[in-house]
């Protein structure tokens, strides 16, 4: 339906400029195979990102699940998580033979870095933070942990596309971050990902691992996968990423419109903008005074054509596949967060009045009987 509002949308390049994009493909005839669109995206990316080296993947979960595997970290070994994260995070540990181990996460959503240290064990190998709705960990202090006993850090820089922390891009911290290019992200290639790092030999492992460690017709030299971004997902990034500035302060705009909307209302929490830190706008996330006006808030607005989303919930560690599978400890924080969350509408396109509309109807749903 037209007076449909989603959670999210798309941002798109003209039509016209996509089509004039990809009319070469049409006569090159290289759709894959890390082509001249797949080159030009990671230089371009590399120095967007700030970051030293890039390698693009078919999407954001095979980025943080090669970016595991090219560690070579041993099997059955232990990895610090947060619990407050899409599922992909999870699986991409499990899906490497790794044990995650659960850590509670504090009021700005990202993983509680005070109590990592009391979780680690002579099992543990390495640590797995995710930057939350643009929320970035504390680098520092995990950087610190992760000297101290000797373990690996894998970013999951999912919701920080494109976000700076002291000058620095998001992508430069830990020994790999990823990222994902997924049609919802602030930047997107249809589908897609990355693995960001500091050194050419791990580029060349990520290589290997994402083209079955082919490097030419005769030389195998390592066993991969098939994890390549074709040309038309690296032809709409590059695409977007010329609009991607517009596009963020468009998302600026609407959050501080949603900000004076709710502002004074004590009845929720918005999310708190990080010092040192150049935000992306990638998410709306409002945190409600109990579960059940969130649910009331999420159910209101459904009937109204609005659609949010209970993002993150239930917590990954409370997964049905992992049901009795994984130590839970105490996630308090996790669970009362997931229960109370709810992100509404938010994307370059839409409408002040629209904003203004779903501001109304929120804070009218929440005064219901």
């Amino acid at each position: 339906m037209d007076d449909k509002i989603l959670v999210t949308q798309s941002s798109m390049p003209p039509f016209e400029e996509y089509m004039e994009m990809i009319k070469p493909l049409w006569e090159s005839h290289w759709l894959t195979n890390m082509g001249d669109y797949h080159k030009r995206l990671e230089d371009e990316l590399r120095t967007y990102l700030k970051v030293p080296e890039i390698s693009l993947t078919v999407n954001g979960h095979m980025a943080l699940e090669l970016a595991l595997q090219s560690l070579n970290l041993p099997k059955g070994g232990e990895v610090i998580t947060t619990p407050f994260t899409f599922i992909s995070t999870t699986h991409a540990i499990i899906r490497n033979g790794l044990v995650p181990v659960f850590c509670d996460v504090k009021e700005d959503y990202t993983i509680d870095e005070s109590k990592i240290e009391e979780l680690i064990t002579e099992h543990t190998v390495a640590i797995v933070p995710v930057h939350v709705y643009g929320n970035i960990c504390n680098v520092e202090e995990i950087e610190q942990i992760a000297y101290k006993y000797d373990l690996k850090v894998i970013y999951d820089a999912a919701h920080a596309f494109g976000e700076t922390y002291q000058g620095k891009g998001v992508g430069s911290f830990g020994d790999l971050s990823t990222f994902s290019f997924h049609a919802t992200k602030v930047f997107h290639t249809i589908e897609g990902g990355c693995v960001c790092s500091k050194t050419r030999e791990q580029y060349e492992k990520l290589y290997n691992l994402k083209n079955f460690g082919i490097r030419n017709e005769e030389l195998i030299v390592s066993v991969g996968a098939n994890a390549k971004m074709n040309e038309f997902q690296a032809a709409m990034g590059l695409c977007n990423l010329k609009y991607l500035q517009q596009n963020i302060e468009a998302r600026k705009r609407v959050v501080e419109r949603y900000c004076e909307n709710f502002s004074g209302e004590m009845k929720l929490r918005l999310n708190q903008y990080q010092k040192g830190v150049e935000p992306n706008y990638a998410y709306m996330p409002v945190l409600f005074e109990t579960a059940e006006l969130r649910d009331k808030v999420y159910t209101g607005l459904r009937r109204k054509n609005i659609f949010s989303r209970k993002y993150f919930y239930p917590i990954t560690a409370d997964a049905a596949c992992f049901r009795n599978k994984y130590k839970k400890n105490d996630l308090e924080h996790a669970r009362d967060y997931s229960n109370r969350i709810l992100v509404l509408p938010l994307y370059a396109s839409l409408r002040i009045e629209q904003v203004d509309m779903i501001s109304k109807a929120v804070l009218e749903i929440q005064k219901e009987g």
